[in-house]
């Protein structure tokens, strides 16, 4: 399959991306002198010497990874529309929440846009200069979004050109819109040409031919010039400060500085990975953005044997990356699993068919991990020695645990992050993009794994698991039951015990043994599938005893993706849920979540519907069982698309209080009130999904919250 050959660089590109953003982010906002001072030229990680935190949820990564889903979602049209694009905005993007920088209508360009889509304007207009002001319609933001439309066209860059001018004109104008075409042009075609400078001489004649294009070529034709002329880097710098300083565009992070610094970055870094993301992260500006475009560039270019020449840029990443949506069980993710979504739709783009491995952790590129980390326990109680790809050794993928001095309370234990870490990323009062998301696994749900050994001896092994307990506190649960590990190939599995309702933190492994063990063993494969078998949520004050009437936020309530306006613990039931607008929802699962139930007993105050949902994918996109104009309903929503699949009458009355059900199993969907059947239809639109709440200019009170595994 053609595509197929380019599995290996789209999972080094999203590396490239994540590695650059990261390395940048911690100085994103410094000036260049600040930088020097501090740093002389940035060549590594410097998270930790900022007191930055280090794996952040950013808007260069979840606009990048969420907003291509728009292909998924209309069947991978070739032809894909801004508007389409634009609905995918709508239906991922929670206000105020996640992805963009909230800076206001006016100030930021991704806010204003959202806002103009938001009130029925469809783009181009939505982005367009005369709505929103040619100040703010060619800041940087087209470009930092645009790398997946170069991934799932490779060696296709008049396609990925095609696709990048819909995806910029949601939110941008003018000069923005040929920066971005150009350079996910020059992406695509990096799958197949390795020179930069053959790179950076084709891909102009995908710039339009109009008054931005030709500005752009000129541009072009005088920072390539400087760096002809220039001994190193910073004299390109100082001529881009002098000619093309952000007090020339004006705006909080204006296009063309910053698309001179990756140019300039691509061009005197050359064929070294770390001296391009150095140069475009020394050079200051938009740190994380720039590093993100030249590391993704770079990477696809060169493969990933580039990001390994020389400092040790995958090891401290691990794969780890939060795609933050409206799709909370996705956000928690890693560069294999994205990589399969980015491959999938390539291979959908050119018509075919393409099989990825069935597990969620198959650690199926060289040097993966996906996010397994020694555990965190003091060392001196840690066995662990080395966590690697099997890949490498004995060709067959796996997640390699070396191990010694194994005994006693001395053990080797690896774990993988399912939910948000207890303390928040962003710093007291500011703008820092903060991680929201829905648990990656529930209680009720069953792991399955293959251990592989080839030891002397081997150690025993269980499974465990990191929950939030009724403190907000990280607990940990062991599993009863230790197994025996035997050299050759070893299956287990494990149900998830009952944390009440709780968000699981993190999924464990623990290797133990009474006697040393020295050694490695093979983690070949790690997954659960489909809705937990039963998954159950309590009153507000058995998820945190002695609740509060004042307590606006628990770790158990952030676990739904909620894009209500007012929302919160209710002490005396479960949640109070309030929103002033249409389409209000609260959603919790994943989107391997199949065939389920959703049950949950409500008191309706007003509305004009509220209810149940199921099968979720976003915001906009969902089944849901409603009451309200007097009918009980069944209902779909697809984008703006509100239709009734079944209903009946029902008058509720207020302030009494429902059981709730809803359930969905192929192609049947059945309402349930007071445990009686009350609407029922088939429908296929959706296949999977989270589940949750909804409602409609109103507010109800829900007690308890459960999900059954149909």
């Amino acid at each position: 399959m053609a595509v197929l050959k380019y599995r290996e660089q789209i999972y080094a590109g999203i590396l490239g991306k994540i590695i650059g953003v990261y390395m940048g982010r911690p100085v994103e906002g410094w000036s260049y002198e600040d930088i020097q001072k501090k740093f002389g030229q940035i060549d590594y990680y410097v998270a930790e010497k900022t007191g930055a935190p280090f794996i952040v949820p950013d808007d260069d990564i979840s606009g990048t990874f969420v907003f291509y889903r728009a292909l998924e979602d209309n069947d991978y049209p070739a032809d894909i529309k801004a508007g389409q694009i634009g609905e995918a905005w709508l239906n991922y993007i929670i206000e105020d929440k996640t992805i963009l920088w909230w800076g206001g209508l006016s100030r930021s360009t991704e806010h204003s846009a959202y806002l103009r889509l938001k009130q029925g304007i469809r783009p181009p207009y939505s982005g367009a200069g005369e709505k929103n002001g040619m100040i703010i319609a060619e800041q940087i933001g087209s470009q930092i979004f645009i790398d997946t439309w170069a991934m799932v066209n490779p060696g296709n860059p008049e396609r990925a050109a095609r696709m990048a001018r819909e995806a910029a004109v949601v939110s941008h104008d003018g000069i923005a819109v040929e920066c971005a075409v150009y350079l996910a042009a020059m992406e695509a075609m990096a799958f197949e040409e390795k020179n930069i400078d053959s790179l950076i001489q084709t891909c102009r004649k995908y710039i339009a031919d109009n008054h931005y294009g030709r500005e752009l070529n000129k541009l072009l034709d005088d920072v390539l010039e400087q760096c002809e002329k220039a001994q190193d880097w910073q004299e390109v710098r100082q001529w881009i400060k002098d000619h093309h300083d952000y007090e020339r565009y004006m705006g909080g992070c204006p296009m063309v500085t910053n698309h001179l610094a990756v140019i300039m970055a691509l061009k005197m870094g050359g064929d070294d990975f770390r001296k391009c993301i150095s140069i475009a992260v020394s050079a200051g500006w938009d740190t994380d953005c720039n590093g993100g475009n030249v590391g993704c560039l770079t990477a696809i270019r060169l493969g990933l044997d580039c990001i390994d020449q020389q400092a040790d840029f995958r090891n401290p990443v691990a794969d780890r990356m939060f795609v933050v949506s409206s799709d909370g069980g996705d956000v928690v993710s890693d560069a294999v699993r994205e990589a399969r979504k980015v491959l999938a739709a390539a291979a959908a783009l050119n018509g075919e068919e393409i099989t990825h491995p069935g597990e969620k952790y198959a650690f199926e590129y060289p040097g993966s991990v996906q996010g397994f980390m020694a555990h965190d326990k003091s060392v001196f109680e840690q066995a662990v020695r080395n966590i690697s790809n099997t890949i490498e050794t004995d060709g067959t993928p796996g997640l390699a645990i070396d191990y010694s001095g194994l005994s006693g309370s001395v053990r080797a234990t690896v774990s993988v992050q399912t939910y948000v870490d207890p303390a928040p990323k962003a710093a007291p009062d500011t703008s820092y993009f903060e991680v929201y998301a829905s648990p990656a696994i529930y209680s009720g749900q069953t792991v399955r794994t293959l251990i592989e050994c080839d030891n002397d001896k081997n150690p025993d092994f269980r499974f465990f698991i990191s929950h939030y307990d009724e403190n907000d506190e990280i607990s940990t649960w062991k599993a009863e039951e230790i197994h025996r590990l035997e050299n050759g190939k070893n299956e287990f599995t494990w149900k998830v015990p009952d944390t009440k309702g709780r968000a699981i933190y993190k999924l464990g492994f623990e290797f133990l043994s009474d006697t040393r063990c020295d050694g490695r063993v093979i983690i070949r494969t790690v997954d659960w599938k489909g809705a937990p078998e039963h998954f159950h949520m309590g009153l507000a004050d058995e998820l945190t005893p002695g609740i509060s009437p004042f307590v606006t936020r628990t770790k158990w309530m952030m676990s739904f993706m909620n894009s209500t306006k007012h929302t919160g613990p209710d002490f005396k039931a479960t949640f109070s849920i309030s929103h002033p607008e249409d389409n209000g929802v609260m959603s919790i699962g994943t989107d391997d979540w199949f065939d389920y139930s959703a049950a949950s007993t409500i008191q309706f105050v007003h509305a004009k519907w509220a209810g149940l949902i199921a099968r979720s994918k976003g915001h906009r996109r969902y089944y849901a069982a409603v009451i309200g104009d007097g009918k009980a309903s069944i209902i779909m929503r697809m984008a703006d698309e509100v239709k009734v699949l079944a209903e009946t009458d029902f008058n509720y009355i207020p302030g009494h209080w429902y059981d709730l059900q809803f359930t969905v199993k192929g192609k049947t969907l059945i309402m349930m009130i007071d445990r009686t059947e009350i609407v029922t239809c088939e429908d296929s639109t959706y296949s999977c999904g989270a589940a949750g709440y909804v409602v409609y200019e109103g507010a109800f009170v829900a007690k308890y919250f459960t999900i059954e595994q149909k």
